[in-house]
């Protein structure tokens, strides 16, 4: 993940709306230590820092169903803030490589500073599954480290410089099998003889749930209108396209099932429902 950030970062430094001699120059993501001499106007970008965002964590677990109608239950992506230290670099001498350096320096700046956010059309490789435009802060005081001590560690004189940092998602692929969506649940209703002593069954109740699909793709479709027609009841799906239906007795119904930019369509379905799937509703585009 963090090769595709770095490869988002450049991209935004070598957009063709950046300043000439911003995108001009070469773009660098190595330790700038007292062997790094770059041969051309350089930015570098030195990923030194890396933790989690705890004020952006989430511990709730995401419920999602795959593509073989099961539900797992996954670990919500952590968030962790990237932050590099970024530097100008000319292969010039004496005072005009500091005045090309002091350039290049303050056109990244006034350039970085122009995204709160990373815009999708800039993400690069895994960058682009991020559910959320990455945010990014650039010169933050409290992402400021110690210069001093940082050059002096790398064994080279002090430089001026700017932090980046911007908070990504990271799925930590860990999921667990929920099991298989519920099609009908059963209610069943006793008439009570005695205090906690059940007598016969006056009635039993179902409650059915079922999906609305794309026949072509498989994937659930948003805002389908489902009615169960000998009743009248209506449900409108969400996101996952799950529609319910409840207190129903035993007994062959009727979904009528709309939705924009699919045909019609209308699926005899009995209750209950006795194999997975049973209320499913396959549209045509």
């Amino acid at each position: 993940m963090f090769q595709d950030l770095d490869s988002t970062l450049q991209q935004i430094l070598d957009d063709a709306a950046a300043p000439a001699d911003l995108r001009n120059a070469d773009v660098g993501f190595l330790t700038p230590d007292k062997t790094y001499a770059p041969g051309t106007p350089t930015i570098n970008l030195f990923l030194f820092a890396v933790h989690e965002n705890r004020d952006q964590r989430d511990p709730t677990p995401l419920i999602e169903q795959n593509n073989t109608g099961v539900y797992v239950r996954r670990r919500p992506p952590i968030r962790v803030d990237c932050t590099y230290l970024v530097t100008a670099w000319s292969n010039l001498t004496g005072s005009l490589k500091i005045q090309e350096e002091h350039k290049l320096l303050a056109l990244a700046l006034a350039w970085i500073s122009r995204y709160p956010t990373i815009p999708a059309g800039m993400l690069r490789g895994s960058m682009t599954s991020q559910p959320q435009p990455p945010p990014v802060k650039t010169a933050q005081p409290e992402e400021r480290l110690n210069l001093s001590e940082f050059w002096n560690a790398l064994g080279i004189a002090p430089r001026a410089g700017f932090t980046v940092t911007v908070t990504v998602s990271m799925d930590l692929a860990v999921a667990s099998p929920e099991g298989q969506p519920v099609v009908t649940k059963e209610i069943t209703i006793h008439k009570l003889t005695a205090p906690e002593a059940l007598g016969p069954v006056l009635v039993d109740q179902y409650q059915i749930a079922g999906t609305v699909r794309d026949a072509t793709l498989n994937t659930p479709i948003t805002g389908a209108e489902v009615t169960l027609v000998e009743l009248g009841w209506k449900f409108v799906t969400q996101s996952d396209g799950r529609f319910t239906f409840s207190i129903l007795e035993t007994g062959n119904f009727h979904l009528k099932v709309a939705a924009v930019g699919y045909t019609l369509a209308t699926v005899a379905i009995t209750v209950p429902g006795m194999v997975l799937n049973s209320y499913d509703v396959p549209m045509t585009p």
